[in-house]
């Protein structure tokens, strides 16, 4: 995969990282691409963020965070076609519309959608249109042409996910709110700062005010978000046997690996060793 590029079609999991089944090289440049899946043929089991899912025939991955991809085991038939496409040129492509912000929440809940036949012939037309365009190198607009041939793409996938789950589109500023609070997230704020009043003084609304907000685009309270963040954060750092127990609770700001163990058991479900084990 070579990394300068904005746009990278697949049709095999030949970026495979050794026998982790993971849609990611090691190189930490993979991460940068967001993963739309679709599956042709077969299924694929995986586990993301921190929970085991399963892609059939004529279902629709979408893929934020490759870090996330704990393990996948594809069957010997499975069949997939990839886009890869960075983060910067999503942005640039979403629409100006609010749902990509709940669209975005859903899908770190379940990157998985189940289409009808119907959209499944939509999403195979967007699959080879975006390839067509990406070949068509001599194209004098190329780049307006890749922006307008992706935002078609991603406007099918919010009206896929709204009718799958009949939801409505955000208010503006409930939109602004969450994008800035889930950009702290991602940027891993949550290391030094897991207080909801931090975030909230932040973006000059009361902490209350955010929870309402997160509450209402997501269905989970500010709190869960910044729980979630950190302990999917934990769960990769203590699977790195090189790192000490100390030296991850340092990691995270915990006034005392006693305080750490108990964070990860009320979060993770087990105590930093049983965990590791």
């Amino acid at each position: 995969m070579e990394e300068q590029k904005n746009i990278v079609v697949a049709d095999s999991l030949r970026h495979l990282r050794g026998n982790n089944y993971s849609f990611f090289c090691d190189d930490d440049c993979c991460n940068e691409y967001l993963v739309h899946a679709f599956c042709t043929g077969g299924f694929c089991r995986f586990a993301f963020n921190g929970r085991e899912f399963e892609l059939r025939e004529g279902d629709l991955m979408i893929v934020r965070k490759g870090k996330l991809i704990e393990w996948m085991q594809p069957s010997a038939d499975f069949k997939v076609k990839i886009i890869y496409i960075t983060s910067d040129f999503i942005n640039l492509c979403t629409p100006q519309s609010n749902y990509g912000t709940k669209g975005q929440l859903a899908l770190f809940l379940n990157p998985v959608m189940h289409l009808t036949p119907e959209q499944q012939e939509v999403c195979r037309s967007d699959f080879r249109m975006v390839e067509q365009r990406l070949g068509d190198t001599g194209h004098h607009f190329r780049r307006d042409m890749l922006i307008a041939t992706v935002q078609m793409l991603i406007l099918d996938f919010f009206d896929f996910h709204s009718h799958l789950y009949d939801e409505t589109d955000i208010s503006t500023q409930s939109a602004a709110i969450m994008n800035r609070f889930l950009t702290m997230l991602e940027d891993g704020t949550y290391r030094q700062h897991r207080e909801v009043s931090y975030y909230a003084d932040r973006l000059c609304v009361t902490s209350k005010y955010l929870s309402e907000v997160s509450k209402k685009v997501s269905g989970y309270a500010a709190n869960y978000w910044i729980n979630r963040y950190t302990a999917l954060d934990i769960a990769r750092l203590l699977k790195d046997k090189s790192l000490s127990f100390v030296r991850i609770s340092d990691l995270f700001g915990f006034s005392s690996p006693a305080y750490f163990s108990r964070y990860v058991q009320r979060n993770l479900g087990m105590n930093p060793t049983e965990y590791r084990e």
